[in-house]
């Protein structure tokens, strides 16, 4: 980030006091709202400051950006001088919390939208027709609405992560209530200081709900499994493996187990047979999907990938050229090592699990191939078998396949993400 860059930040937080205008980096003269009537072209060449001449063609022009961490940053800035509102909001299921400034008049306000859904939130947003919005939202259950809402009322949108929201909130005990929480959101998009979270575009949300939902009927029907067999076990009766197949099911023999029992296992396997019903025509479509997909293809070529995780690890990972290295994908999976250190004092580190845990799945899933000698990453699960054991060889195996992956989509670009 270049000083120029630095400097126009820190002016940001002068207009929570003066919010009439904005100083430049490098420019001589304060904007005010009669100088934001001027023809943008005009003033861009006016104020446009030699020292960031060479940044990213174009910031100038409809948004002041930056590249921070190699993640693109879009702010509060269009051309030359702030939005005309910047706001938070903070989501619930029977309302949303709303507080924004007004940066020509100064004014802020706050409020509610009831009830929390589209229609009336597409009305609240109707007093902001022709004028340039920024809103920040964290990115939790319901942003989806809220965000195409945001976008088609052509507001600049920050999906903001929760938990590093959290965190730039300090660890002094304060007051917290909604209002207070979308305060906080108004004021980190003033501050340029939104931790960003990946808005997927809408092929890729409703691929990403496709595969969440085939995981967890397969984790529903392996509890109905898993309760056959506890309930087999219980009564003394013979181990019958793979009942999730009809053919299976005939050496099984219920007559010997109470009658509770006996309903037990046969709601338990009926469950199952449902289930089989709704998963065979959805592998399907999903293979097809992952076939057609050009990232979902190039991700297959590497061993253990078959089209199931290729979708899951394509939609889950997202674009990657928003990570500044495969290091920083690693941690975006949650395979990462967590370690609390002090001096000479170090603890047993940890996986972090902070992350999608669909796309850990599919990454431990294909590095399991690695156990088969025809893998070519065989010989360094053996390696680090040998040292840590099954388990932990697999897991870095993962972390492996997961910088692999994370170069394979880079390298597509914009192809990666391309609708099937």
């Amino acid at each position: 980030m270049t000083a120029a860059i630095v400097e126009l930040q820190q002016q940001v937080a002068c207009l929570l006091q003066h919010p009439g205008g904005v100083r430049f980096a490098g420019a001589s003269q304060v904007l005010d709202a009669a100088a934001a009537d001027r023809e943008i072209d005009q003033d861009v060449q006016a104020l446009q400051p030699d020292r960031v001449d060479r940044e990213e063609d174009g910031m100038w022009r409809r948004a002041v950006r930056w590249l921070v961490d190699d993640r693109r940053v879009a702010v509060i800035f269009v051309g030359r001088l702030l939005m005309a509102i910047v706001g938070g909001l903070d989501l619930h299921r029977r309302q949303i919390t709303f507080d924004y400034l007004d940066t020509e008049s100064g004014e802020v306000r706050g409020g509610r939208v009831v009830p929390a859904d589209r229609e009336h939130l597409r009305l609240w947003l109707h007093r902001f027709d022709g004028r340039e919005a920024a809103f920040a939202v964290e990115a939790c259950t319901g942003w989806r609405f809220v965000v195409d809402e945001l976008e088609r009322a052509g507001a600049v949108v920050h999906l903001a992560e929760p938990a590093d929201t959290a965190a730039l909130r300090g660890r002094k005990r304060r007051a917290k209530t909604d209002r207070v929480d979308a305060r906080h959101l108004r004021e980190l998009v003033l501050a340029a200081r939104v931790p960003e979270s990946w808005i997927p575009p809408a092929h890729v949300s409703e691929a990403r709900t496709r595969i969440r939902l085939y995981k967890a009927l397969v984790d529903e029907r392996s509890g109905w499994l898993q309760r056959t067999h506890a309930v087999l076990f219980h009564h003394g009766a013979p181990a019958a493996p793979r009942l999730a197949r009809k053919q299976a099911r005939a050496r099984l023999d219920l007559s010997q187990l109470p009658l509770a029992a006996q309903a037990v296992v046969e709601v338990a396997l009926r469950s199952v047979d449902r289930i089989n019903d709704e998963l065979a025509p959805m592998r399907l479509e999903l293979t097809r999907l992952a076939r057609a997909q050009p990232g979902c293809h190039a991700l297959q070529a590497h061993y253990g990938i078959g089209p199931l995780t290729s979708l899951a690890i394509w939609a889950e990972l997202g674009d990657c050229r928003r990570f500044s290295s495969s290091a920083d994908a690693v941690r975006h999976t949650g395979l990462d090592i967590t370690v609390h250190s002090s001096d000479s004092k170090r603890g047993r580190g940890h996986l972090a699990r902070q992350g999608p845990g669909l796309l850990r799945w599919a990454l431990f899933e294909a590095a399991v191939c690695a156990a088969r000698p025809a893998s070519p990453d065989h010989d360094y699960y053996l390696t680090v078998r040998a040292r840590l054991g099954h388990q932990r060889a697999v897991l870095s195996v993962a972390r492996k396949l997961t910088r692999w992956c994370h170069h394979t989509l880079r390298a597509l670009g914009e192809e990666a993400l391309a609708a099937a």
